[in-house]
């Protein structure tokens, strides 16, 4: 018998939701097989089984979070064995898988809420009869009812095995059916009467935006939530280059006629993507990243290709982009694009980049600065492809030019190092054979 723990399935994970299980209790497994589905802080991925057997419980629900670690079933020899922790062997998560699914701060709160209501209170110790006739709770949940003066013990519990959870809590203040008020409740709402009472004659405030607060997936959440420490706590600085692109596209289609009895076709993110590994190489001062006060030198090239998808942005990477070639890098790009899209990408799908480029060029974006992916060093963002009237020879010219920013991490990498690294990209790209060479 041997537990599944929530496993680490990005470099930058700490905890995962279980989005759909896929195997049930009872079912048999065999090494390779998907478990589980499971929402990351970039995408929803698959958990294969490392061993057969058969699944016996599932320790947390469909839509929990639980930290890293935390165990969210049990598979074992035979259908019939029943985990040491349950006394039934069912599904439904125990009330510690659910107490860890609860975000950190609300985990604080919550003990501190216990200690504070058990040294008011002055109640000591229930006995345990006592113990089997009060509801499931959570410690948040006892805090909520308190603190909006209901009555737990009247609250229908919706959670595993009849548990009261905060969303319990919630409904019930909501509806006010369910609730009673308690003494200390009633006094505090007769303290404040005439503020409640002066609220009410004032008419409620509208600020016009006709809003509505929507779902955010954890997706979403981690994204807003590194987004804002990478340009807090990256000393971000940009580059800026405008490239002539004539020669890039008569080689791109080049290559495309090369390449069309093969099916597969080379974009200029494809070219770019190439480039930049191949610059890399030239540069590895910039294929680093800059970790707790220590500098790490990256020996593999690593690409990674932002993705726009339904829940936000995901990176999948290209490992070794440097050593691919430009048809692999094509194939492979839009490959792991589809996966991205359908929530599919696996995990090592999207660890281990060591750069990244964005390419905004398809929605007409002249220029723009992307934020760095932590705990890369840079990022390349990529304009639209704009003809622009230059001088060339002494003479005005029409030719097809793309702007291009390059966003450092200047712990890792100083100004003239970036710009030395810009120049080359820069001019790879203007003799697109050095691409290939």
């Amino acid at each position: 018998m041997s537990e599944i723990q929530m496993p680490r399935l990005s470099d930058t994970m700490e905890e995962g939701v279980i989005s759909t299980w896929v195997k049930n209790v009872g079912d048999k497994v065999a090494s390779g097989d998907v478990l589980v589905e499971i929402e990351t802080d970039k995408a929803v991925m698959e958990y294969e089984a490392y061993e057969d057997g058969y699944l016996v419980k599932q320790s947390v629900s469909e839509g929990e979070t639980v930290p890293i670690g935390a165990v969210i079933g049990v598979i074992a020899d035979s259908p019939d064995a029943v985990p040491e922790d349950s006394g039934d062997g069912g599904s439904e998560p125990e009330p510690a898988a659910e107490e860890q699914g609860e975000k950190a701060e609300e985990i604080q709160e919550a003990a501190e809420g216990t200690e504070k209501e058990a040294e008011e209170s002055g109640e000591s110790a229930p006995a345990s009869a006592d113990e089997a006739a009060r509801p499931r709770t959570s410690p948040l949940a006892r805090r909520l009812a308190k603190e909006y003066g209901l009555d737990i013990n009247k609250i229908q519990g919706s959670g595993p095995k009849g548990r009261i959870v905060r969303a319990d809590i919630e409904a019930a203040r909501e509806k006010g059916s369910a609730a009673e008020e308690t003494p200390h409740a009633v006094e505090a709402k007769e303290e404040a009467k005439p503020s409640a009472e002066r609220a009410a004659s004032a008419p409620a405030f509208d600020d016009g935006r006709a809003s509505e607060e929507l779902k955010v997936s954890n997706v979403r959440k981690v994204i807003a939530r590194r987004l804002t420490e990478s340009k807090q706590t990256v000393p971000h600085f940009y580059l800026r280059r405008t490239i002539d692109a004539e020669a890039l596209k008569a080689f791109r289609a080049q290559i495309n006629e090369q390449l069309s009895s093969t099916g597969v076709k080379v974009s200029f993110n494809d070219l770019i993507v190439k480039a930049s590994a191949t610059a890399l190489k030239l540069h590895p001062a910039v294929n680093t990243s800059w970790v707790d006060d220590k500098l790490l030198q990256h020996h593999r090239v690593n690409v990674g290709v932002a993705v726009a998808v339904d829940a936000g942005l995901v990176v999948p990477v290209l490992h070794d982009t440097d050593k691919a070639t430009l048809s692999e890098i094509s194939t492979r790009t839009r490959e792991l694009a589809g996966k991205a899209r359908d929530g599919k990408l696996k995990p090592q799908e999207m660890s281990g980049g060591t750069f990244s480029v964005s390419n905004l060029g398809m929605f007409g974006v002249d220029s723009f600065s992307a934020v760095i992916n932590p705990p890369e060093a840079a990022i390349l963002a990529v304009g639209a492809m704009r003809q622009e009237p230059v001088v060339v020879d002494g003479e005005v010219a029409v030719r097809n030019r793309i702007s291009l920013e390059l966003s450092v991490d200047h712990r890792a990498v100083d100004g003239a190092v970036g710009a030395a690294f810009l120049k080359d990209l820069a001019e790879i790209l203007e003799e697109p054979m050095r691409i290939i060479l």
